[in-house]
């Protein structure tokens, strides 16, 4: 007969199994499992063990101890949520076994399961690990998260499961519990240590917890790995046993209330709902949500279902549908204009419960006095912090927040800029908590979330408790910034602490919720100290978790690295947080909190940019809303500020400004001057800002740049103060002018531009003429945020953490300019955030930034710390990431262009000041249509400034090198790309570089001769009549009809000029092609680039280096061509002055006189006009391709390389040397002829010779100095020498044009036979 224990349970409301506890025996069902004394009682599990168990629960018990009995391992499969984990762990309290519990996560390595390596007075030795701990010392190993790992982590436990055998890194070896028995009765326990043989637990055993990975994230089991478990599906609850929890839970709320709610909650978990996509509702959630209905019964249930399932913020349309038809389906459905208006009255320290407060809410004008979690500080009621100016739709959601802040913790989803952080820490000091906020970024590893290893200074490891850990030890508000950055992975080692309040760390620490730790001290009568001593700690009973979160992207990727857009919110997250959407401010409530934060800003100004933002923001178009993004209400307060500071600053400027609109493709750039058009502003930057003289001075200690001053920086530092060759223009002052407007206001800058544009020098001119102090970091692709904060280093065998440029700037108040900011990753760039928002920031060793004086661990922020962070634009061809997207609205920016032609002309000047004008304004030219061609995607790589003054520097120090020649500098990049070659010369050409040309590629026409002059015609004088009349010549008069004036319209079209002597040289200089239709003819040119047609008369007009074609169309002059019939030609005749720019037209067949008329012949050029001109300047053109053209003969010019040298010998006499066959390079010796650098013998660059003579090598020169000290009659004797030499060559050289003579002759004679 078995007595039943005082803790019978029945299982189960009508239910026939029991558990009975008789003495050591647990019976469920007819599954008996004897109990053991645990060695460590403090590793069972406590309180997670429920008097009232569901049927399903008591099976799945029932299962598991069968399972344990036959010393299988298992694994509980099923949906997210905290069910599997709470049968796992209510089974193993119920047997009282010790635990060893691993969340796995995607950072999970071998070490963190078997051994790990560990420094203990300089000595390296091995700490077992939770795996290893539990086989040895017979607990139940609990692996959550299987899916989670990386592959081939988990199959080194493969051995462990199957044979409980595993090889250790120290040596030992794992065997299992029978063979080792066996072997003890052969051998003794000495010997088998000796061995390194370590005996496995027959109590050892293996509880896994996973999801399916055919339906959630994760990576599939390693089949060798799935063979060892014996699988259990652990599903939700029945209907009926989940109604019966949620009915105990919600006594004030009615039941029919409670089962639409399940209801709802069911049909989103089905199958049905799964095949449309839909992500599982968390069921585990509803607990806490009736809590909050029984305390608020007049919540509106619809409102309710979004904060534990905001559909809204992570489905699409037909998401939203579906969803909705279940909800009007139960009747859940509600008017969305339907608010349920509630603010917080009051908040006051609770008499009766220590760590609450008395928290009094307005709900739908009821007021309701509850208790609430309260931080350690003093609370403050609302409305009593003046930094935060409250909105209508800020208390409401304060005090929605606060309704579910007395359940469960909190997730804000909301855009950047909304606001989320500033409401975050409203929240916390109306409660009294402590904020320990926390950056996440992607690459975020779960040893930088729960602790860190670190190096103490006898060189000993340890391990670093995370900012993490001390929140919940010290019972403070901890602040995840950016949990749709992390990687899930990652971020499933918080939810067994998000869940149930427990955490076991690396270093063997576990911490419990409080009333676990309490329950646990009561039974084991121990005292805080002791428990300390085995590791345990208690989590505060205040401490909760805010999370702060972008929306996710709808249809985005379910991956961390996608570009696109990530839809980080799915089934596993929605179980870990009630969530709250920060929504955008309703056009008065921001314009309420515009005027509260920056009274003195021009009220107008301030509503023509809410107008503005309001419209992009109310569009359906994705261009319009994403050019929204960019005025957050961060970034609306910044331009606010700036005009309350400088009214006279045009909105447009600030709003081109704030977006970039120089960076913008051309369908955002339209979309933006389309929005500001309709707001009745001016669209364009160039019509807003006018033309400004700009410049900056220094004067009296006062830097002035355009119209804004500020005081000189005095720094004692002067050696790190830039100082940076700066030639000045107009629009880089003009950029230096906002930079300063921004920096007096107090903000960090950020400055975009392409490569090459001079955003470093405009930088570190402007810190130079402030004489600000700057420190400089260069991020690139491997760049983290340990580095990025400090930078390790190893002295005398001890990890030392120096600090960073970062640190440093922060310490002492200097400028810190973050250059490159695109190359490294955006998740770890984004830890700048909380540096710029709030002025904190956690380093890697545990020391922490503060703007103001805190912990005796932390780093005060110097009042005049700055950053400037310099990064490329984003999209192609930069290869970096879009740092202005994620960041942008925390910083000021700027956006940093190339000059304008002239003023970039006059830069090059300055540069280069011998190089020729043309030359510079050529490339000033060409450069500019590149850039042009790169701005219309023509191109891909915008070419820069940089570029042209390398090339203008190359040409100033070596004038005579070809501007061809140095243009290869840059372009020979491009040399393999054949379409992008064509695109360069035929951009070059046009501008009269004659790139890609060569030497040979003459073109000059055939030199005809005149003929003979003879003789064509005469005229004689009449010599009869008068005298007088003789000389006179008859005129006639005849009356001409003036009609008009007609006023003709003027077009101006575009001139593709070509210059004809870029790639080859030829008499023809440049040609262009007139935009005619097809039937219209040439009929005349002048000499002064007029041109007319006919068919119809027209008149084309054009300066010879002008940009455009102006054209005339002469209907109302020449009406008879309207009709469409061929009419006769029409000449043209520019007149001179004072008529210049005048012509005179005259068409043949307008003139019905018998006397031939005079014609001014024309050139048919098949509509292609080409100008002739002499060869003036020829050389200058084309001297720049490698050679130069002069009296009609081309040069080569070939390059020899000499060397100069000390010799050290003296001479002798002179003589010719001897001839080697072989023509090897001979240097000096004395000996060969045609050597180098010798002495006596003929050759070059030697001394003492009789003559030069080239063999074809490389030339060793011994100094002047050597050659003059010859002396000289050695000089008499080499005279002679080469005199003989000469006549010798000379006689030669007549024999052979004798021979020559003859051999012509003879050649001739055999010809003449031939033929």
């Amino acid at each position: 007969v078995e007595r039943p224990h005082p803790h019978h349970s029945k299982a189960g409301s009508g239910e026939s199994s029991y558990f009975f506890f008789a003495g050591d025996t647990i019976n469920i069902g007819e599954v008996s499992y004897k109990l053991k004394k645990p060695q460590n009682p403090e590793l069972v599990p406590v309180k997670h063990f429920s008097d009232s168990l569901p049927q399903t629960v008591v099976q799945h018990l029932r299962w598991i101890m069968q399972k344990d009995l036959l010393g299988q391992d298992v694994f509980l499969i099923g949906p997210p949520g905290t069910l599997r984990r709470s049968i796992a762990m209510q089974y193993l309290e119920l047997t009282k076994r010790e635990v060893e519990y691993v969340t796995l996560s995607r950072d999970t390595t071998e070490t963190d399961l078997k051994q790990r390596r560990e420094i203990c007075s300089g000595t390296a030795f091995y700490i077992d690990q939770c795996a290893v701990r539990a086989a040895t010392q017979g607990r139940v190993l609990v692996l959550e998260g299987l899916e989670k790992a990386e592959r081939n982590v988990l199959p080194i436990l493969n051995n462990l499961l199957e044979n409980r055998e595993m090889q250790l890194d120290d040596g030992r070896f794992l065997m299992a519990a029978e063979r080792y028995d066996k072997l003890l009765q052969e051998h003794t326990k000495e010997e088998l240590d000796r061995w390194k043989i370590v005996r496995v637990s027959e109590d050892f055993w293996v509880i896994a917890l996973g999801l399916p990975v055919s339906k959630y994230k994760g990576n599939p089991l390693d089949p060798p790995l799935r063979s060892r478990f014996q699988a259990r599906d652990i599903y939700y609850l029945p209907f009926k046993d989940q109604l019966e929890l949620l009915y105990a839970a919600g006594a004030n709320v009615p039941a029919e209330r409670v089962s639409q709610l399940l209801s709802f909650a069911t049909t989103l978990c089905s199958q049905e709902s799964s095949s449309l996509g839909l992500p599982d509702f968390p069921i585990d959630n509803l607990l806490p949500a009736v809590r909050v209905l029984n305390t608020f019964p007049m919540l509106s249930l619809h409102k309710l279902i979004h904060r534990l399932y905001p559909y809204k913020n992570f489905l699409a349309k037909d998401g939203h549908a579906a969803v909705e038809a279940v909800l009007n389906k139960f009747e859940l459905l509600e008017n969305q204009l339907q608010q349920t208006p509630s603010s917080i009255l009051s908040v006051s320290v609770s008499k009766e419960f220590q760590g609450h407060v008395d928290v009094k809410l307005s709900i739908a004008d009821k007021e309701i006095t509850f208790q609430s979690p309260a931080g350690t500080n003093e609370a403050h009621p609302p409305h009593s912090n003046p930094t935060f100016i409250g909105t209508p739709g800020h208390s409401q959601l304060l005090a929605e927040m606060m309704q579910s802040h007395i359940v469960k913790d909190i997730c804000l989803i909301g855009p950047k800029g909304s606001g989320k952080s500033v409401i975050a820490r409203e929240f916390a000091n109306m409660l009294g908590y402590s904020v320990e906020p926390v950056m996440l970024y992607q690459d975020m590893t779960a040893r930088d979330l729960l602790q860190q290893r670190y190096t103490l200074p006898n060189g000993d490891t340890a391990w670093r408790p995370s900012p993490l850990v001390t929140a919940a030890l010290e019972g403070k508000m901890l602040l995840l910034d950016g949990i749709h950055r992390v990687n899930l992975g990652t971020l499933s080692v918080l939810s067994r602490l998000l869940q149930d309040r427990e955490l076991d760390l690396y270093d063997g620490t576990r911490l419990l919720r409080w009333d676990r730790y309490q329950t646990l001290k009561d039974q084991l009568q121990l005292s805080d100290q002791q428990l300390q001593k085995r590791s345990i700690f208690p989590i505060h009973p205040s401490f909760r978790v805010l999370a702060l979160a972008e929306p996710p992207v709808v249809g985005g990727s379910t991956s961390s690295d996608s570009s696109r857009g990530q839809q980080w919110l799915g089934s596993e997250l929605l179980t870990l947080f009630l969530y709250h959407s920060v929504t955008p401010l309703a056009k008065a409530e921001e314009m309420d909190l515009i005027l509260g934060l920056t009274p003195n800003v021009p009220k107008e100004a301030a509503e023509q940019l809410l107008n503005f933002t309001h419209s992009l923001r109310r569009g359906n178009d994705p261009t319009a809303k994403s050019l929204a993004s960019s005025f957050s209400t961060r970034q609306l307060l910044r331009i606010c500020r700036r005009l309350s500071q400088y009214p006279e600053e045009n909105i447009t400027h600030s709003i081109h400004k704030a977006c970039l609109s120089r960076f913008l493709p051309s369908l955002a750039r339209a979309t933006l001057e389309k929005t500001l058009k309709n707001c009745s502003m001016k669209a364009s930057l160039e019509d807003a800002e006018g033309i400004s003289d700009y410049c900056c001075a220094v004067k009296n200690g006062v830097l002035t740049i355009g119209k804004v001053s500020a005081p000189i920086y005095s720094s004692v530092q002067k050696l790190k103060v830039p100082d940076v060759l700066f030639y000045d223009n107009p629009q880089h002052i003009m950029v230096m002018e906002d930079m300063l407007k921004d920096f007096l206001l107090g903000e960090h800058l950020l400055l975009v531009g392409n490569q090459g544009v001079g955003k470093n020098k405009v930088v570190d001119r402007f810190l130079h003429l402030l004489n600000r102090p700057r420190e400089y970091i260069q991020l690139h692709r491997d760049t983290t945020v340990q580095t990025l904060t400090l930078q390790p280093s190893v002295r005398d065998g001890v990890i030392m953490y120096e600090d960073s440029p970062l640190v440093k700037a922060v310490k002492l108040g200097h400028v810190l300019v973050i250059d490159e900011a695109d190359k490294a990753p955006t998740n770890v760039t984004c830890i700048l955030k909380t540096l710029v928002e709030s002025g904190e920031m956690i380093l890697a060793d545990g020391r922490r930034i503060l703007s103001a004086k805190g912990k005796p661990n932390a780093i005060i922020m110097h009042p005049d710390f700055r950053m400037v962070v310099l990064a490329n634009r984003p999209g192609f061809p930069f290869l970096g990431n879009d740092f202005y997207g994620s960041l942008g609205d925390i910083f000021s920016c700027h956006a940093v262009d190339n000059p304008k032609p002239q003023a970039e002309l006059e830069m090059l000047k300055q540069y280069g000041p011998d190089v020729p004008d043309a030359t510079l304004q050529k490339l000033v030219a060409a450069f500019g249509e590149l850039r042009s061609m790169a701005d219309q995607g023509t191109i891909s790589y915008p070419y820069s400034t940089r570029e042209v003054v390398n090339i203008v520097k190359h040409l100033q120090k070596f004038p005579n090198e070809g501007l061809a020649n140095v243009l290869r500098n840059v372009f020979d990049f491009d040399a393999y790309s054949k379409d992008m070659l064509e695109v360069l010369i035929e951009a070059l050409h046009k501008h009269g570089i004659p790139f890609g040309a060569k030497p040979t590629s003459v073109s000059l026409a055939k030199e005809l001769p005149l003929p003979e002059v003879r003789m064509t015609g005469y005229w004689s004088i009449n010599q009869g009549g008068n005298a007088r009349r003789k000389l006179l010549c008859p005129t006639e008069t005849h009356p001409v009809d003036v009609k008009g004036p007609a006023f003709l319209r003027v077009q101006r079209l575009p001139c593709n000029r070509k210059e004809s002597r870029a790639l080859s040289f030829t008499e023809e200089k440049a040609n262009w092609q007139l935009p005619m239709n097809e039937v219209n003819i040439i009929c005349d040119v002048t000499n002064i680039l007029y041109v007319a047609t006919c068919n119809p008369v027209s008149l084309y007009s054009m300066k010879k280096d002008g940009e455009t074609i102006q054209l005339m169309e002469l209907y109302d002059v020449f009406p008879r061509t309207i009709s469409g019939v061929w009419q006769p030609f029409v000449t043209v005749a520019p007149l001179g002055s004072p008529l210049d720019g005048q012509v005179v037209l005259h068409e043949e067949q307008a003139f019905d006189d018998s006397q031939p008329l005079s014609v001014f012949p024309f050139v048919d050029l098949s509509s292609v006009i080409s100008f002739f001109c002499v060869a003036d300047g020829l050389e200058s053109e084309w001297g720049d391709s490698g050679g130069s053209f002069h009296s009609k003969m081309l040069f080569i010019f070939f390059f020899q390389i000499t060397i100069q040298r000390e010799s050290g010998l003296d001479v002798s006499a002179p003589k010719h040397g001897k001839v080697d066959l072989n023509n090897a390079p001979h240097v000096g010796g004395n000996q060969w002829a045609g050597g180098t650098g010798g002495r006596d013998t003929a050759g070059l660059g030697g001394k003492g010779g009789p003559y030069r003579l080239d063999a074809g090598h490389k030339v060793y020169q011994v100094s002047q100095a050597e050659k003059d000290a010859v002396p000289e009659e050695v000089r008499r004797a080499a005279r002679e020498m080469a005199e003989k030499a000469f006549k010798e060559r000379i006689v030669k050289h007549q024999c052979l044009r004798i021979k020559t003579k003859k051999c012509s002759q003879f050649l001739g004679s055999m010809f003449t036979l031939l033929s």
